[in-house]
């Protein structure tokens, strides 16, 4: 294996050097700096690779890079404010599609928009892609549809998007166009000219294609009188050569029935659905038949996912996880290819393959591990050349990280939940973690698990010294509809005993001193940090709170704007679950000192929630801290803001800790 640095022009023997010596700012500021590779894509030779990169300051460029030439250069910027790129894909092997999202405030409700931006690999030709509106649209258009097929054949260059329809009309004239909802058109993108492949149809709100530019399904959803959106989704399906559309299945949102991916060889489609108690993944015929085939099952774990790869986006096998992600595959070279990947780098056994050339021949792999944020390679098929290309986060290759290991641990009711904790490098194993400065850390969500794995909060805080434990609590999902209950706010005081049961046992295995444990949690997480202050008042002697729920009323109501709001309604649900699952309605009971953070254009949870939090905390006399960032989301994606977030909690921990 030979290692190709100089394609990036970079070279990885200036990586990170131990923690060691250094301040907490310093490490902080090297944990806190932005993956140096966002999303990563492989044209459809293989010869190139485009990346999304953080810039010094606020945004995002794209690189594009040669492999045969060895030369980078970036071809586009994103560094408006509210402007950022989410990813970056080969149109063709000269043309890029880029999707760029911006926030808006329109009336003081906080919304985003997308576009599309078109570039030539050698950053000509830059250039939004329209959506199509015109000065007789009636209505705005906030989104601009979804690309289906990357790969059209015969027709290098063009996409199958689908589009949001809204009627036309003119002041002054009866004329009027009512085309309206969602359809599909077939997009030159040297040209911007569309051709419709699927009429528009009012409800419509998703297309799956086989990947071949075949639109193979369809999904409804209707609206009720008040506007807002059913729980209901329909979805339809298309024999092979056929127009017609026939019903496939009816699924309502929180239920698993669920269409992933077309299979036109086999004339499949991919579906998530329900066997004792977890998802497993079915083959469901497309001809008329329904007939359903079992293809993949774990036992007591869901399958959530197919792996898909190349720009047809060739279903070749599915994932899970059980301690460690598993990607298991159909394809037979693919599995004996990942499992001598695995033995190859011994150091990262976590392989994801990422994207390939059109012709398969040549991968684009990430490996990575615990104590391993990643690196990306190149693998070519004919030659058996494997190449790096580029680390995720090139300030810490070279640092010592925490080993993280699955452990379990018992609930108030005996249950035993499951959960990852990472030891301080150096500390050789939980036989000598004695006494330990220790976090506990819930997940967000609550709808998602942790997993074995690199985290960048979690890496922080272990090189810095504490233990932390991640607790897959109840409410989380990943474990099957019964450790799933109602969700981890109806199901609250389940989730929450959990987490607290978590503290306990560090504290009771010797792991933790139990005067130096604390909780930090981000999104549900914040929301758990706080309640559980609520709930065990001193258990936890400092609460840290990222973008935190802390009302459940005032999160139903930001959503009230919105078409999901009957979604969101019914996931919240009604009751006394409300005002007893509210920590702002609690601040009283608090003990610990509390410190928040919060983006101010949040879409998730408003920075109101936050604010709300401190005047109580303020009010109750409470010890308790905002830091809110201008102009950033719920995902604090700046890397100031996310260094000063990890410089000034580890002060406070310490503070409060009396470390």
């Amino acid at each position: 294996m030979r290692a190709s640095i100089a394609v990036m022009g970079m070279v990885l023997a200036l990586g990170a050097v131990a923690a060691r010596g250094e301040d907490g700012t310093a490490i902080a500021a090297k944990f806190g700096a932005l993956e140096d590779v966002r999303q990563i894509s492989l044209s459809p030779s293989g010869n190139q690779v485009a990346y999304l990169k953080p810039n010094a300051g606020p945004g995002v460029m794209v690189i594009v890079a040669d492999f045969s030439t060895g030369q980078s250069r970036a071809v586009l910027n994103a560094a408006n404010p509210g402007e950022n790129l989410r990813w970056c894909r080969w149109a063709s092997e000269t043309r890029l599609m880029c999707k760029l999202y911006v926030a808006v405030n329109r009336s003081d409700l906080l919304m985003s928009a997308t576009r599309y931006v078109i570039v030539r690999n050698d950053g000509t030709g830059q250039g939004y892609l329209s959506s199509g509106l015109g000065s007789k649209s009636i209505g705005g258009l906030q989104f601009v549809g979804d690309v289906l097929d990357w790969d059209i054949a015969g027709k290098p260059g063009h996409v199958l998007m689908t589009r949001q329809f809204v009627p036309e009309g003119e002041i002054g004239s009866n004329i009027e166009r009512r085309r309206e909802g969602l359809g599909v058109e077939d997009v030159d993108l040297e040209s911007g000219k569309r051709s419709l492949v699927e009429p528009p149809r009012k409800g419509a709100v998703r297309y799956m294609t086989d990947g071949r530019g075949h639109v193979r399904l369809m999904a409804t959803r209707g609206q009720n009188d008040d506007g807002y959106a059913k729980d209901e989704m329909r979805w339809f399906y298309r024999a092979k050569d056929d127009d017609k559309w026939l019903p496939f299945t009816t699924a309502r949102d929180e239920d698993s029935d669920t269409p992933l991916a077309v299979d036109p060889d086999r004339n499949i489609a991919y579906v998530l659905g329900g066997k004792n108690g977890v998802d497993v993944l079915y083959g469901v015929a497309l001809d008329g038949t329904g007939t359903r085939q079992v293809m993949m099952e774990q036992p007591g774990v869901d399958i959530d996912n197919v792996i898909s790869i190349g720009r047809n986006g060739r279903v070749v096998g599915a994932t899970y996880a059980t301690e460690k992600r598993v990607n298991a595959f159909f394809d037979p070279e693919l599995k004996k290819l990942g499992a001598a990947l695995g033995k190859a780098l011994p150091g990262q056994p976590l392989v994801e393959f990422v994207d390939s050339s059109e012709d398969e021949g040549r991968l684009l792999l990430l490996a990575s591990s615990d104590s391993d944020p990643g690196q990306f390679y190149r693998y070519d098929k004919a030659t058996h050349r494997l190449e790096q290309v580029l680390p995720m986060r090139e300030p810490l290759v070279q640092m010592p990280l925490g080993k993280m290991t699955a452990v379990t641990y018992p609930a108030g009711d005996g249950s035993m939940v499951p959960a990852y904790l990472t030891l301080p490098p150096g500390v050789a194993g939980m036989a000598a973690a004695k006494r330990l400065p220790a976090i506990v850390m819930p997940h967000g969500g609550p709808g998602a698990r942790d997993e074995w794995g690199f985290d960048w909060l979690v890496q922080y805080y272990a090189v810095r010294g504490f233990a932390v434990l991640q607790p897959n609590y109840r409410g989380s999902t990943g474990y099957g509809s019964a450790w799933y209950q109602k969700n981890g706010f109806k199901s609250w005081r389940l989730a929450i005993g959990d987490i607290s049961a978590a503290g306990r046992w560090l504290t009771a295995q010797g792991i933790a001193d139990p005067a130096k444990l604390a909780i930090v949690g981000w999104s549900y997480g914040g929301y758990a940090a706080l309640q559980s202050g609520v709930t065990d008042p001193g258990l936890f002697k400092a609460i840290v709170a990222v973008a935190p729920v802390t009302d459940l009323d005032n999160l139903r109501e930001e959503s009230r704007d919105f078409v999901n709001f009957r979604q969101v309604d019914a996931f919240i649900g009604h009751g006394d679950h409300i005002a007893d699952g509210s920590p702002a309605r609690h601040a009283g009971a608090i003990v610990a000192p509390v410190l928040l953070f919060h983006g101010e254009v949040d879409q998730n949870v408003n920075v109101a929630e936050s604010r709300l939090m401190a005047d109580r905390l303020k009010h109750a006399g409470k010890d308790v801290t905002l830091v809110t960032f201008p102009g950033l989301d719920h995902q604090l994606a700046a890397a100031a803001a996310r260094t000063r977030l990890l410089a000034d909690s580890d002060a406070f921990l310490r503070r409060a800790l009396g470390m």
